[in-house]
């Protein structure tokens, strides 16, 4: 392993273990001022609600709520920063955004979404298209996978279970899949696409 590897791991794992931790943080507080943070979730067609767009992302509705999202964000969180901190940021904002803005707009009233759920989904698919995207062998590897790991959330971005978000899911994976062709390493460099390797 060379020293630029063993940087962007540490990097990588670094920066995605303080994002977690980031929100146990912030439920620890929900928890002890009697969930004064909850408000600060999604409610839909609202104006001033567009502002708790990027807070809702990091906040949750309990301990099992947030236990749910923990697993799945670090391994894919972890997957994804490994190509970099910048374009793992650039990534998450646009997935949160997108996943914000389809919640927001299409969620039924009156509901309030939070939760790190749109962010897993959006890395998910992030994950999945950007080898394609690239045209690199290994990232299209490192896709399969995740979808071995966890395809099955895909069963998420339909309205089967009542309470949960469908529309986080489903615009979040939308969202990390913009963020796949957003990012590219081709389209940040103004080059043509690279040949397979």
């Amino acid at each position: 392993m060379t020293s630029e590897t063993t940087y962007r791991t540490a990097s990588a794992l670094k920066l995605i273990l303080v994002w977690v931790g980031l929100m146990w943080v912030l439920e620890a507080v929900d928890y002890a001022t009697g969930h004064a943070l909850d408000p600060y979730g999604i409610s839909p067609r609202q104006t001033d609600e567009l502002l708790d767009i990027v807070p809702a992302a990091f906040l949750h509705f309990g301990w099992d709520h947030l236990m749910a999202n923990t697993v799945p964000l670090l391994v894919l969180g972890f997957m994804a920063a490994l190509r970099g901190i910048g374009t793992f940021l650039a990534v998450s904002l646009i997935t949160i955004l997108v996943s914000g803005l389809g919640v927001w707009v299409t969620a039924p009233v009156p509901s309030n979404t939070a939760g790190a759920s749109g962010l897993v989904f959006g890395l998910f698919g992030y994950l999945v298209v950007r080898g394609f995207v690239d045209r690199r062998i290994a990232d299209v590897a490192l896709g399969g996978v995740v979808v071995v790991l966890y395809g099955s959330i895909l069963w998420g971005v339909l309205p089967t279970t009542p309470g949960v978000s469908w529309q986080g899911h489903l615009f979040g994976l939308i969202g990390g899949v913009m963020a796949a062709f957003m990012t590219s390493r081709s389209r940040v460099a103004g080059e043509q696409k690279p040949a397979w390797h």
